[in-house]
């Protein structure tokens, strides 16, 4: 179960930093050997260390985890796919969204520095009209698909049904 945890927590990682050790060093301010000792279930972090992880995700990502997580107590024969199906279920849900007419996209450039790469985030949101009670899906991808988009004046929801998992998985 703990290696499913880590498993989920580290493709969040490599999704929003550039490494591990920018994360581990940068944002929970720890080192190597702390960093290892805790993904081996040797140690435990603060709170405060616990919610700047839990921070990669949005409130209905770390909910989506958890519903994995829980997956694979009650089927074991997932485990081996938990990341996959992770990635696998925000794609499904967002266009489920987007197909119903419940969903708002939304493009941002990524900082410079954050990743070497030119990257965008995509964030699909369901938005009820009270602050900070939205629900969020955010996906990093290329920068150049936002290009392709605008330049073939492809439909958003067309992209999202027909590119998004190739793009994002």
């Amino acid at each position: 179960m703990h290696e499913i945890y880590i498993n989920l927590i580290l493709s969040g990682i490599y999704e929003n930093y550039y490494s591990e050790e920018e994360f581990y060093q940068n944002q929970l301010g720890i080192s190597l050997e702390r960093w290892e000792k805790w993904k081996q279930g040797k140690m435990s972090l603060s709170p405060e260390e616990n919610q700047k992880i839990k921070n990669i995700f949005s409130d209905y990502e770390w909910m989506l985890l958890q519903k994995i997580l829980r997956q694979t107590i009650i089927y074991p024969e997932k485990r081996h796919i938990a990341v996959a199906e992770y990635k696998k279920l925000k794609i499904k849900i967002a266009q489920q969204w987007l197909n119903t007419n419940s969903g708002v996209v939304e493009f941002q450039q990524v900082k410079e520095g954050e990743k070497k790469e030119s990257l965008i985030d995509l964030r699909v949101s369901l938005q009820y009209g009270e602050w900070g009670f939205d629900d969020v899906l955010n996906f990093r991808l290329p920068a150049a698909i936002q290009n392709q988009i605008v330049r073939r004046e492809v439909a958003l929801l067309d992209w999202v049904n027909q590119e998004l998992e190739d793009a994002y998985v």
